[in-house]
């Protein structure tokens, strides 16, 4: 009995100092059973030193940009059919700062928020005014245009020369705009029922009032220019501007290395003359002191 007692204590003595041995291995590194760390889970946020969507953005060579690809002068399709504009330039020379190429998808204003949060651009810069509602949802770099907007009509219409004039009437506007949601929450309140019929793009709602099917639409000048001198539309900008809007380019939110980079890269551009000839360019004129 006293024999087989001692063999029991041998054994749990050998076992005990097996595992102290290991303890004490475990301490200076040197135990090979030792787990590695856990990596970080697939979402988890990375170290900032790898720089976000702008070190994806470096590492393709390319900053992909939605816009409507039907906006002159701002952003359209050229004669050699290539996307060219001030945004267009804009967003060229933002590209060549960040030391990638620019690569634009047109598509439909109504579209470009949802196809940002989708992941399937990289940013918008096509006119998106800055708004507290817009930026809930996404980001906005330092503006780099500010637009009047002022109330057109047909030539030949004298009866609407300001927003009072609206009630009762046919109002275009642009669909999923800032100015149709301006119509919509501050204007109909004030001014009492009108209707309001919402276009993809400017160039149908400029034909329809050409041709009557509405009364008047808002937008500003540099948009209306172009537009009219190669259309002939008979229509006008009338009274004294209703709104200005400051246009950014929109990111999605969280991604402050880019959003640093592109309010770099757009500094610079003010800075050294560029936006100034781009500006030129465009629009004819200086821009206007900030």
């Amino acid at each position: 009995m006293m024999n087989k007692w001692t063999k029991k204590l041998g054994l749990i003595a050998l076992i005990s100092t097996t595992a102290l041995l290991a303890a004490c291995g475990g301490a200076n590194g040197n135990a090979p059973a030792a787990s590695p760390a856990p990596s970080a889970s697939p979402g988890a946020e990375q170290p900032a030193a790898e720089g976000g969507q702008l070190a994806d953005i470096k590492k393709a060579g390319v900053l992909k940009v939605g816009l409507m690809g039907t906006y002159a002068p701002y952003n359209f399709l050229n004669d050699n059919k290539e996307i060219d504009g001030f945004d267009a330039d804009i967003a060229k020379e933002i590209a060549k700062r960040l030391g990638v190429q620019a690569e634009f998808a047109p598509q439909e204003f109504s579209g470009l928020i949802p196809s940002l949060q989708a992941k399937k651009i990289d940013v918008i810069i096509s006119q998106v005014t800055i708004t507290d509602e817009r930026k809930k949802a996404i980001d906005f770099s330092q503006p780099y245009i500010t637009n009047q907007v002022k109330v057109i009509v047909q030539e030949k219409n004298d009866a609407i020369t300001k927003l009072a004039d609206f009630k009762g009437h046919k109002i275009g506007v642009g669909l999923g705009t800032n100015d149709e949601t301006y119509l919509r929450t501050t204007v109909l309140p004030e001014v009492g029922d009108f209707e309001i019929k919402t276009y993809d793009d400017v160039i149908t709602t400029l034909q329809d009032l050409n041709a009557g099917r509405i009364d008047a639409t808002i937008n500003n000048l540099y948009a209306l220019k172009p537009v009219v001198e190669k259309n002939g539309f008979q229509i006008k900008a009338v009274g004294e501007p209703i709104k200005s809007d400051r246009a950014g380019v929109a990111l999605r939110k969280d991604n402050p290395d880019l959003l640093a980079a592109i309010d770099e890269a757009l500094t610079g551009i003010k800075e050294d003359g560029t936006y100034k000839t781009i500006f030129v360019k465009w629009f004819g004129e200086e821009p206007p002191a900030e």
